[in-house]
């Protein structure tokens, strides 16, 4: 389950970095694309402003098949507290920006992609490729939500991959 979790967020990532280049964060110093992972980093008590914030809500694995089908849902959380420039006054419209950014980039074609195991890229070895893919359904857009000066939406998708003998 791991590896599709890491290849859908790879990807979501990377598409919406081609998307938007401008669309950063600084994670302990390191300027990245902004979209991170809640499990993957260090505790934080809200919603990064202008960020993407993945979290995975949600797990069934049906075995009925050859091979387990594994359907995550993941969370992706974002928020704006507007420009400084118009004193928040665009926060609307920057939101409605970001809600662009994720439906295109959930919405390009392919709808799936060889599902890859990173485990051991930080060690200098290459990502592998494995032998199923990672696919997912149309997103479902919450209702934006005003919290004080910012606003924030919560979107839902559906995430699924077989998983491999031996794939935790």
């Amino acid at each position: 389950m791991q590896n599709a979790k890491d290849t859908f967020y790879v990807t979501l990532q990377s598409r919406l970095a081609t998307l938007n280049p401008a669309r950063t964060i600084v994670v302990r110093g390191v300027v990245r694309p902004g979209t991170l992972v809640v499990e993957n980093e260090l505790p934080s008590s809200g919603v990064p402003v202008d960020a993407f914030r993945l979290q995975w809500t949600g797990l069934q694995v049906n075995r009925t098949g050859a091979l387990p089908l594994v359907t995550m849902e993941c969370s992706i959380q974002y928020a704006t507290d507007g420009s400084t420039g118009n004193a928040g006054m665009d926060r609307g419209r920057l939101l409605a920006a970001m809600d662009a950014e994720l439906a295109a980039a959930l919405g390009a074609e392919p709808h799936t992609v060889p599902k890859i195991n990173y485990s051991a890229s930080g060690t200098g070895v290459s990502p592998t490729t494995m032998g199923t893919n990672v696919f997912w359904a149309d997103p479902i857009f919450g209702t934006a939500r005003a919290i004080d000066e910012r606003l924030e939406r919560t979107t839902t998708v559906q995430v699924f991959a077989y998983q491999e003998a031996g794939e935790l």
